[in-house]
């Protein structure tokens, strides 16, 4: 099969399996001779950590609690909107007489998509598509040209269609606010309500779906944004500008552990309902992020209200776990059922698209969707080779060997498109092993990057040097150098570090506080084959050089909890990009809740300050590019590869298209999925 090509982008943006493996002795002398055969075998991988704070998902370790912070706020009584410093905004008709609006966009992203398939010409016709097989870019092409178009007309839908999405892992919560995975926000993206969001190229806009007019204030100090009329909840509530302000105030909440959306949304100065439908946002300080800052989700006040004292967390009491099992729904779709570890069933919701009577917003494609939670891969794929599901994210060995015959073809077909995720090894920096950049910087040169990429990822894969993808705008024009494996220079630096073998044990040890410590860690990683076989690499690699590293698989939500506590040494994980550079901050940022590694480099602190001060684009983007040589220079991750999409779609599905997110998490994104009202052919 010819090798997928990526062309650029033209995107511009505004995102212990075994123990110890036994005595390392003569470690120099043995690691010529290792070998990988068996780790051959893999599966599928999904995001661990998303870094997409401040937009509409956000996606793949893990978001959660502020992490690392010693000191305990239990005795605290809980304050709503604790962290947000007192302001008496002005009345409203006085702020109208002194600012100077300038209209914003206010957009459809399903018209957007319409306007933007009238010029492209199919590649293809439905039937040439679906007889292809995808073996080349020329093939690929074809088939995403004509599959992955919007209906011509309502008739060609089938409205009572059901989509049968694959989910690797069970949801964590489904409070929109508390979503930490990418089925999270699958799914929370399905069902929560939002004032805004952005199309494939990252252009921010508020939902003409939700918002009747937006304005920015010529000082980029406010933005007024009027909300629509015909907005309820699921439970038959009104939508108001009440519940937007509450729900600024449960994020600004110390005692709720939310810190993916409070980022960005801490750089609010304060939020004023001036009535039920007009809402101002007032900002801190005039900066080229605020119109990422007012994205956030929306919760109801009249569910949360009363509880959100009694349980900040917004999870353990029972009110809480109930609402886990009936969240109340602002989006489309509302919960049918939920039955833990296996199934998540969704329903279109008639109040949502109708209002006294008529119909007010898109009706959804689809009746029903339904998330099917299925571990293993190869499960996993039997089910989509059958139509049990309708969609499955494809790993290298799966897209390269496993669904090219006509046990697949007979019922899907296959698409792939760029996306910009990237995954590392992370290394927590507040251990005895990992504080020292030369060790750092070792597990790069120990790691054998290219058989990692040509086995285990069978060459779909490329390398990473960074926080942002080589094809954005913020990716140095100069790229830095791969890491490649040289156990000669790992093995400098580790002497250097003062890891050697002082016992002669064939495992490096380190005098520390009087104390012989042996470099013996472990790496958490998901449950899956390929997160373990990549693990597994590793630990072999360091075998070799006299370090013992201990694989530590484990279901997705203890992995999770346990890099949001620091509970690890290290661990693979991934990042989806967020739809602006600065979301990253709180990966890098100093004492930053999603700063899993416990990384701290003042100049980089100062740079993301710049970055958001900045609005000249060119020089906003040289900004990001420093930051990220500079953090490939820390190494505070060993940065592994670039995940591309590779997806099996079964062919009665249409309308998929891909972005640097992915083929969903963007507008419309799932939203322009449907169903033929027959099977063409």
């Amino acid at each position: 099969m010819a090798k997928p090509f990526f062309q650029p982008s033209a995107i511009v943006p505004s995102s212990r399996v075994g123990s110890t493996g036994g005595n390392a002795g003569a470690a120099r002398n043995r690691r010529r001779t290792a070998g990988l055969a068996v780790f051959l075998l893999m599966g599928t991988t999904v995001l661990l950590v998303a870094g997409c704070a401040g937009d509409a998902t956000e996606p793949t370790g893990s978001v959660g609690d502020e992490a690392g912070k010693a000191t305990d706020q239990s005795e605290k009584p809980f304050v709503l909107g604790d962290l947000i410093e007192p302001f008496d905004p002005p009345k409203l008709d006085a702020l109208d007489a002194d600012a100077k609006w300038t209209d914003q966009p206010v957009l459809d992203s399903m018209q957007l998509l319409r306007e933007r398939q009238k010029g492209e010409k199919p590649l293809a016709t439905v039937k040439e598509a679906l007889a292809l097989q995808n073996t080349s870019t020329e093939a690929n092409d074809k088939i995403l040209s004509a599959l992955g178009r919007l209906p011509e007309s309502d008739k060609q839908v089938n409205w009572d269609a059901v989509v049968v999405r694959h989910s690797l892992a069970d949801v964590k919560s489904m409070n929109p606010l508390m979503v930490s995975s990418t089925t999270e926000f699958d799914v929370s993206g399905l069902m929560s309500f939002g004032l805004f969001g952005f199309d494939w190229n990252f252009r921010p806009f508020a939902s003409k779906d939700s918002v009747v007019s937006w304005q920015t204030s010529e000082d980029r100090m406010m933005d007024k944004v009027v909300l629509r009329d015909d907005l309820t909840w699921s439970d038959g509530k009104p939508i108001t500008a009440a519940d937007v302000v509450f729900s600024f105030k449960a994020i600004m909440s110390d005692k709720v552990p939310v810190p993916a959306v409070r980022s960005g949304t801490d750089k609010l100065r304060w939020i004023e309902a001036y009535d039920d439908r007009t809402l101002v946002f007032f900002h801190k300080e005039p900066l080229a992020t605020n119109i990422w800052n007012l994205n956030f989700p929306v919760v109801p006040k009249h569910v949360y209200q009363e509880s959100i004292a009694e349980d900040p967390t917004l999870q353990d009491s029972p009110y809480h776990v109930k609402l886990e099992n009936e969240p109340i729904s602002g989006g489309a779709y509302e919960i049918v059922r939920r039955t833990r570890g296996r199934e998540i069933v969704l329903r279109s919701r008639e109040s949502y698209y109708m209002h006294e009577g008529k119909q007010v917003r898109d009706k959804p494609h689809f009746k029903e969707v339904r998330f099917q939670i299925k571990e293993d891969p190869t499960v996993a794929l039997l089910a989509l080779k059958k139509a049990e599901i309708d969609e499955l994210q494809l790993t290298p060995e799966q897209w390269t060997t496993q669904t090219g015959g006509g046990d697949f073809y007979n019922k899907n077909t296959k698409a792939y498109g760029l996306e910009w995720v990237s995954f590392h090894f992370g290394w927590n920096m507040e251990t005895v092993f990992f504080k020292d950049i030369r060790v750092r910087k070792a597990m790069s040169y120990a790691f054998n990057h290219e058989e990692m990429l040509n086995k285990l990822l069978y060459g779909l894969y490329e390398p990473s040097t960074g926080t942002f993808h080589k094809t954005s705008r913020w990716h140095p024009k100069e790229p830095q150098e791969v890491y490649k494996q040289d156990l000669d220079k790992a093995e400098a630096l580790l002497d250097e570090a003062g890891w050697t073998d002082h016992d002669g044990d064939g495992v490096r040890d380190r005098q520390i506080a009087g104390q012989t410590v042996r470099f013996e860690f472990s790496i958490l990683c998901n449950n899956d084959p390929l997160r373990i076989a990549i693990c597994n690499l590793l630990k072999q690699n360091l075998d070799r050089i006299g370090i013992v590293c201990n694989v530590r698989p484990m279901e997705f939500t203890v992995l999770m909890e346990k890099t949001q506590k620091r509970e690890f040494q290290a661990f693979f994980g991934g990042w989806g990009t967020g739809a602006d550079p600065d979301t990253s901050e709180n990966i890098w940022g100093t004492g930053e809740g999603r700063n899993y590694v416990g990384y701290s480099n003042p100049e980089v602190d100062r740079l993301f300050k710049e970055g958001r001060q900045e609005f000249d684009v060119e020089k906003r983007a040289e900004i990001y590019r420093r930051i990220h040589k500079l953090l490939y220079d820390d190494q505070p991750y060993t940065w592994l590869y670039v995940r591309n999409s590779f997806y099996g779609f079964n062919k009665e599905l249409r309308g998929y298209n891909f972005s640097p997110r992915g083929p969903y998490n963007y507008g419309p994104g799932f939203s322009s999925l449907w169903k033929p009202v027959q099977a063409q052919p």
